[in-house]
């Protein structure tokens, strides 16, 4: 690479970097809902009871402590709530992104390009933008150490892998999403069933800090247990399943058996997907990196669209790896980031513009997302049936590099 075209790669990043940034700064004095009703209040309790030190009861907030642990952060900083809350999710959207950049540099190593137009895409994805610049939700939070979970599992690196994935779960539950796509990794052999207890770990290591500070340990694990039960509507704007279904009176005994129903098909589709790698020769599994990344995504698509009371946010993950996908696969997949967009930023509209509100239907963008599914499930079953050469990214040669092998399988 000469130096020219190292220099134009570098103002080809900070001209987009400072887009976004722009982007979300026009957005900064928005204030959300869930601002006026959650974020603000946990923060005016945190600046009134001397900042970390009220993390000895995290009563206050239906969040586990390590959000809390940034919002504490910000009262000794000289800046507003909202201007300082909505800055830790405008940071982490440029974390996600740069893990995005680091997979697709993985699976498409030349050109580079398609790696920064992957992080473009992203930073510039219309939920990433209203997520944190717009709402100021800490969903890009959790959704960067699941990217970064991914890339160590493409790496190599299960207990780095299994680290980043039990930081994603100790920020938001919803991390549980890429566990099935976990589930099978370890099925297969790709990581081990030691490297697990990195999971728990991370988790209860971010939990010390406060219980240092006197926090019930009790309230600190059972914390999603009670978040489960906070809304019992089928479907909370989401582009789910549950917006064809229509139950009048108590939804109790639905929401019951659409668990169950989500968890027996979940069972039954990474069963198959670990079937399927283990059906190679000497029952080795061919887990290609192209491979591993659709089954990232088949896992951030199907999981919320079977479970009942997901809310308009939950395929946040689906809307970024979608993008890996796409340009991993662009053939195939090119308008499948498309369809979830379309799909999860109606489900935004739908939620929070009362202009728009009346043209838009959630059934259809229920529809929209059910193509997504579709088409990622069938491409991901193909690349599965087909040898290792079938899971090459486009633009680089059939190859067996990323397959596992016996040697990679023990570490």
């Amino acid at each position: 690479m000469t130096s020219t075209d190292r220099t134009v790669r570098a103002l080809t990043a900070y001209t987009t970097v400072t887009a976004a940034l722009a982007a979300r700064v026009f957005l900064m004095p928005e204030k959300s809902q869930d601002y006026f009703t959650f974020l603000e209040p946990w923060y005016r309790h945190l600046a009134t009871h001397g900042g970390f030190q009220a993390l000895a009861d995290p009563g206050f907030s239906d969040y586990n402590v390590p959000y809390l642990y940034l919002l504490a952060a910000l009262t000794y900083l000289p800046l507003s709530a909202l201007t300082g809350i909505k800055w830790i999710s405008v940071l982490f959207d440029l974390a996600l992104a740069y893990q995005t950049f680091r997979i697709v540099a993985r699976l498409r190593p030349a050109p580079s390009r398609a790696a920064f137009g992957a992080a473009a895409v992203v930073l510039f994805l219309p939920t990433v933008v209203t997520n944190s610049g717009w709402w100021g939700q800490c969903d890009a939070v959790y959704a960067a150490f699941l990217v970064g979970g991914i890339h160590h599992v493409l790496r190599h690196r299960p207990w780095w892998a299994c680290t980043f994935f039990g930081l994603a779960l100790a920020v938001k539950f919803q991390a549980v999403f890429l566990f099935p796509f976990l589930l099978v990794l370890v099925l297969v052999g790709r990581v081990p069933w030691r490297s697990l207890l990195a999971v728990p770990g991370a988790y209860l290591v971010l939990d010390v800090p406060a219980l240092a500070l006197g926090a019930d340990p009790w309230r600190l694990l059972t914390v999603y247990a009670r978040q489960t039960d906070t809304y019992q509507m089928l479907s909370l704007q989401a582009p789910s399943v549950y917006e064809f279904v229509s139950v009048p009176g108590d939804t109790g005994a639905v929401r019951s058996a659409g668990v169950l129903v989500a968890g027996a098909l979940v069972a039954l589709l990474t069963g198959h997907a670990a079937w399927s790698l283990r059906r190679g020769r000497t029952g080795v599994p061919e887990l290609t990196d192209t491979r591993i990344v659709l089954l990232a995504v088949c896992s951030a698509i199907v999981v919320p669209f079977l479970l009942p009371s997901m809310h308009e946010r939950y395929f946040y993950v689906a809307d970024v790896l979608t993008v890996t996908a796409a340009f991993a696969l662009p053939r195939q997949l090119w308008y499948v980031p498309v369809l979830v967009q379309l799909a999860s930023f109606g489900s935004y509209l739908k939620c929070n513009s009362a202009t728009l509100n009346p043209y838009l239907s959630m059934p259809a963008h229920s529809a929209l997302m059910l193509l997504a599914l579709v088409a990622v499930v069938r491409t991901t079953a193909g690349e599965l049936r087909g040898g290792p050469e079938a899971a090459a990214p486009y633009g680089r040669p059939p190859t067996t590099e990323g397959t596992l092998s016996p040697v990679s399988s023990a570490t």
